[in-house]
């Protein structure tokens, strides 16, 4: 009886192995390019490596001189990766707001008269090289240093800030103030070494100007190099016949 029993057990697992195993249907694939329209540089790598939460359902790859990211997965999945792109593809998102950023920026006042004494004050050896520039480049001989800005900004995030600046003459009715608003778009690297893309640079001035307060604003935007003294641009200045140049220097923070 026990044998039978054995026999039977044996001959029920042998057709148990003799049935075919059904496989299992995998969804149809497809391939899919979405565009990435707002973030470059570090924010784009950021952005393709948090959409590797997909990786056990498609394959991806990005590129970040097209812009673009080409997806080969189901159709639910793709969609699903396109909807987290529209959401990260823009200013602020977890992708782009990245690396923290050290900027100086220094005020030079700059006049066509001789400085008090004969002789200007001295600069130090950096700043002495754009001075050296701007009195070749302008009629602007006397450059001095009128103040150094030290700025704490954000790869990604819009900063805004309002400071008074010192040296006023004496008892003015509007003392000088500088309106920033700046936003650093994102970090890139190029051949020469690491830049800082800003999609606006805005410097506004309120200056006293016989009893009066003149205003006056320096908008700009582009890619400014790490550890490269760059001139912003001029706006005029306290006194007649003056001018200020604003020169600005970054470091990223890794």
């Amino acid at each position: 009886m026990r044998t039978m029993m054995t026999i039977l057990l044996a001959a029920g697992l042998l057709q148990a192995q003799d049935k075919p195993v059904e496989a299992v249907k995998q969804e149809p694939r497809e391939a899919v390019i979405i565009p990435v329209k707002t973030l470059t540089g570090d924010s784009f790598d950021r952005l393709v490596r948090l959409l590797s939460i997909f990786n056990a359902q498609a394959s991806f790859s990005g590129d970040k001189n097209l812009r673009t990211i080409v997806v080969y997965a189901p159709k639910d999945v793709a969609e699903q990766m396109r909807k987290v792109v529209a959401e990260l593809d823009r200013p602020g998102s977890d992708a782009a707001i990245g690396r923290n950023i050290e900027m100086t920026m220094t005020f030079l006042k700059c006049s066509v008269k001789a400085a008090a004494g004969g002789s200007p004050a001295p600069l130090s050896a950096d700043l002495e090289a754009v001075a050296k520039q701007l009195r070749a480049a302008t009629q602007y001989k006397n450059i001095e240093v009128w103040d150094v800005v030290p700025l704490h900004l954000q790869e990604g995030k819009s900063t805004d800030q309002s400071l008074r600046l010192p040296g006023a003459p004496p008892g003015p009715a509007f003392p000088p103030i500088v309106q920033l608003s700046l936003r650093p778009e994102s970090i890139g690297r190029k051949d020469a070494g690491r830049y800082v893309r800003f999609d606006s640079i805005r410097i506004g001035f309120r200056i006293p100007s016989g009893g009066n307060a003149m205003e006056s604003n320096l908008t700009t935007a582009g890619d400014f190099m790490e550890g490269q003294k760059s001139v912003l641009g001029k706006v005029s200045g306290l006194e007649e016949d003056t001018a200020i140049f604003v020169v600005i220097a970054l470091k990223v923070l890794d």
